[in-house]
């Protein structure tokens, strides 16, 4: 509770300097047309700054705040769902997928906008300190499951599919890409994509997404309930619930939000004629992309649910038949 008004009141006051001129840890740059991002595109010549982010920034803290009291004055179910409906915001905003390609773009060399980058893995601990806050102030549950718990088949199932995907989805067509090789996109696109990114930068985009995919395996395997005996001082110990549901319900959610919202967009476009079906058609790999995605987030939402089914208090609670267990 303490590090959720930490934040809060950071986050504001922030907000209130640079309503009041200040430009430390500002950034002026548009994600569609990047010029000196390591400078913010010019953050100290901005006389005001946008609405949502000074006072429109500063009535979202103050909601959160308010969430934050009642969560502490009145604990229980309604506190709960507030806290956690703080957290879901917070993460969408940060758009924490932004992050799983930026920074790796950035250490490989790409000039990146790092202002922006710290403000997102901000905005990320704050939707963490929220998500903590909603299990703390809601009902008592009882201890969890000691020992390792076999998750059900259809666990397992979605498990490998959102493994799966982000290698088939992602990686191959990146990698072709990088390869020079044009697979559902035109020369055009591939020439850009080639004279935009480096070879680093580009194996970097490529093989990040698939290995962070890899950490799925552990929800539905026994080194995501006990700790591996190559880890030092904690071999066979109870990883806890919260340290593998937490970071993946968060990465769903944002797989989930970004497929959705740009389905929603490219839909949008092509009722508008902004885009063309013949454009969509020519560049197939981009927009299956955003199916990707939202079959990614989805697949790896429902293979959180069950992990968390398996690893509850008592194998009566997990809805587990004793058919589907492995």
């Amino acid at each position: 509770m303490l590090a959720c008004a930490v934040f809060v009141v950071a986050a504001v006051a922030q907000r209130l300097y640079w309503i009041a001129g200040g430009r430390w840890g500002y950034t002026a740059c548009d994600r569609t047309d990047l010029v000196d991002p390591t400078g913010g595109c010019g953050a100290e010549q901005v006389v005001a700054v946008p609405f949502w982010s000074g006072w429109g920034a500063v009535g979202v803290g103050v909601a959160l705040a308010v969430v934050l009291a009642c969560a502490v004055r009145f604990p229980g179910s309604w506190a709960s769902t507030g806290s956690w409906a703080a957290a879901a915001l917070l993460l969408v905003v940060a758009f924490p997928l932004h992050l799983v390609f930026e920074v790796p773009a950035a250490l490989a060399g790409r000039p990146s906008d790092w202002r922006d980058l710290g403000a997102r893995l901000a905005l990320v601990a704050g939707g963490v300190l929220f998500a903590g806050l909603a299990n703390a102030s809601g009902l008592r549950r009882g201890p969890a499951a000691v020992g390792y718990r076999p998750v059900p088949r259809w666990t397992r199932r979605w498990a490998y599919v959102a493994v799966a995907l982000p290698v088939a989805g992602w990686a191959v067509p990146h990698a072709l890409w990088v390869l020079g090789v044009p697979v559902g996109i035109s020369q055009r696109e591939l020439t850009d994509i080639q004279q935009n990114l480096s070879t680093q930068t580009g194996v970097a985009i490529t093989l990040v997404p698939p290995l962070a995919g890899l950490l799925v395996l552990g929800l539905v395997q026994r080194w995501g309930q006990l700790f591996p005996r190559w880890v030092p001082g904690l071999h066979g110990r109870q990883v806890p619930r919260r340290l593998a549901v937490i970071p993946a319900a968060v990465v769903a959610l944002t797989l989930v939000t970004y497929g959705v919202l740009s389905i929603a967009v490219l839909v949008g476009e092509l009722l508008t004629g902004d885009t063309r079906w013949s454009d969509v058609w020519d560049g197939w790999a981009v927009t299956a992309t955003l199916l990707v995605f939202l079959g990614w987030g989805v697949s790896l939402a429902v293979t959180t649910v069950g992990y968390a089914l398996a690893t509850s208090a008592h194998p009566s609670m997990t809805g587990i038949p004793e058919s589907e267990r492995p």
